[in-house]
């Protein structure tokens, strides 16, 4: 029996996924497991480098889904929220509230649970086009200068923010967005319990905020905020001298940098058409309040699964009008509303006032709220399991 490294790839497949982050690889692993052949592709030959976020799971994800435990730093039941001028707001969960995750580690994980069903990995691989012809696909794509097409019946586009796949599709696309920065530690001593920290200064992160993970296994420390207000990396870098009260980082080793986009513009209204589909952030899932993404993304990957496989087993494109972003986006608007708010609250002294609001009882409430609040991307709508055909029922 051929092994799964050395399974030559075909040339045609049932659909192409461009991307291997958590939403390409988690979309990718349904389809498999639905018995449809799938190709996935990436830029990157080794899934562990260039990671863009941070991966901070927060409780209702982690409840919800079969994360690999091993992959997973310790519980986070502690939070601390400064203020410009340093001043602190505490905040306990009884509840393991975060645990965030080693995504290089998962993504392999990840990965190989792919390799075992029917979906074959593209290494090195660049998307650079697409045209329909008779009625399929045919994506074009590049790997290490080597041009190849395959042909396709429906293609997933997991490529990101700036989602190259959604313009080909004539989807919309992001155009409101935050960038991040951070340092990946190890060897960051604990005083007390994990906790998270999170700094609110608009000087320091203009329209978000900055942060300290440290769970005692690794320690992120970084920096986001609009990038027309800040120079990222120079935010990093003053952030990192001013926090040596805070924590110690006099032995601290070095392990990786970070940084990308983060869309804050809710999901995009039109993700799907009959050539294919946006999941993860391509698609604008994650929160336009807190830029949470890990949660929406693999809400909507599971959907989007569903959505595929029933869509190509019927052919009948009125499957794809439960997988629009209209349909999610009323639950968005709270939290759309408080972006805008963020965005235009550029004054130090505003933003005091409001953490100083906030360690107030009567609106602590709104604090724990937003940081251990259950609220997530909304259940997803129109598909019940009975109506899912029978080898997607069997693979649920």
């Amino acid at each position: 029996m051929q092994s799964i490294e050395n399974r030559p790839l075909r040339n045609e497949y049932d659909i192409v996924v461009i991307g291997a982050g958590l939403a390409g690889l988690e979309c990718a692993r349904l389809l498999g497991l639905y018995g449809l052949h799938v190709l996935l592709a990436d830029c990157k030959s080794d899934l562990s480098e260039s990671v863009h976020t941070t991966g901070i799971f927060v409780r209702r994800t982690l409840e919800d889904f079969d994360l690999p435990q091993d992959c997973l730093g310790p519980a986070v039941h502690h939070v601390t929220l400064y203020s410009p001028k340093r001043r602190t707001l505490q905040l306990e969960s009884p509840h393991a509230e975060f645990r965030v995750g080693k995504m290089g580690q998962i993504y392999k994980r990840y990965l190989q649970h792919c390799q075992e069903t029917r979906v074959d990995w593209m290494p090195c691989t660049r998307y650079s086009g697409l045209n329909p012809v008779n009625g399929h696909l045919v994506v074009h794509l590049v790997t290490k200068g080597v041009a190849r097409s395959v042909k396709t019946r429906f293609i997933v586009g997991a490529d990101g923010a700036n989602s190259r796949v959604a313009r080909d599709l004539n989807l919309d696309v992001n155009r409101d967005w935050i960038v991040g920065v951070e340092c990946v530690f190890t060897n960051v001593p604990l005083d007390g319990p994990p906790r998270l920290h999170c700094f609110l200064d608009p000087h320091l992160s203009p329209g978000y905020l900055a942060w300290i993970a440290n769970d005692g296994d690794e320690t992120h420390i970084g920096v986001g905020g609009y990038p027309l207000k800040f120079d990222a990396a120079e935010a990093l870098e003053s952030f990192l001298l001013s926090i040596g009260g805070i924590i110690d980082l006099s032995r601290a080793r070095l392990v990786e940098r970070r940084g990308g986009r983060i869309p804050i513009g809710g999901v995009l209204p039109r993700i799907a058409n009959e050539y294919g589909l946006l999941v993860g952030d391509a698609a604008g899932a994650v929160s336009p309040f807190t830029a949470g993404g890990l949660d929406p993304c693999l809400r909507l990957s599971n959907h989007a699964a569903k959505i595929i496989a029933v869509y190509l087993q019927s052919g009948d494109k009125r499957v794809l009008e439960s997988y629009s972003g209209e349909l999610f986006r009323t639950h968005f608007s709270s939290r759309l509303w408080m972006r805008r708010l963020v965005s235009i609250l550029d004054q130090r002294f505003l933003i005091e006032f409001c953490c100083a609001a906030l360690r107030l009882t009567p609106l602590k409430w709104f604090a724990r709220h937003v940081f251990f609040g259950r609220g997530s991307f909304p259940d997803t709508h129109g598909l019940t399991t009975e109506e899912l055909p029978l080898k997607v029922r069997e693979a649920l």
